[in-house]
């Protein structure tokens, strides 16, 4: 029988929330759970992503259009691993598809972290 998409998108939750108590109690997360480092060349292609694929909804320049701003004053009162859990499940009730499946959770969270300003790390 196959999975609900309710069922996966559990699954990422759960999969965030694990992250976020491990660095809670200071524990490093084992890379099976962090997922690969990004490649430079793989990240090139992710910032095109952020400002093509992206910015079809959120605008080319992430300043809002169908979908709203993706501007860094719009997270602050949000941590990289929430962001990269909504890039990854993505928002039915306001047209955002999931992105799991095409990007790794690690690349979610350079996305996030672009996103955010935070740098390229």
């Amino acid at each position: 029988m196959r999975r609900s998409r309710p069922n996966a998108i559990l699954c990422s939750w759960a999969r965030l929330s694990v992250l976020i108590l491990l660095g809670c109690a200071g524990v490093s997360a084992p890379a099976a759970v962090l997922g690969d480092p990004v490649s430079d060349d793989r990240k090139a292609s992710l910032e095109r992503l952020l400002h093509h694929d992206c910015g079809s909804c959120h605008g080319m320049t992430l300043q809002g259009g169908l979908g709203p701003a993706l501007l860094p004053e719009q997270f602050t009162d949000r941590d990289i691993d929430t962001i990269a859990g909504m890039i990854l499940t993505g928002n039915p009730e306001k047209a955002m598809p999931p992105w799991e499946g095409l990007l790794s959770i690690s690349e979610a969270r350079y996305l996030a972290r672009l996103i955010k300003n935070e740098g390229a790390n």
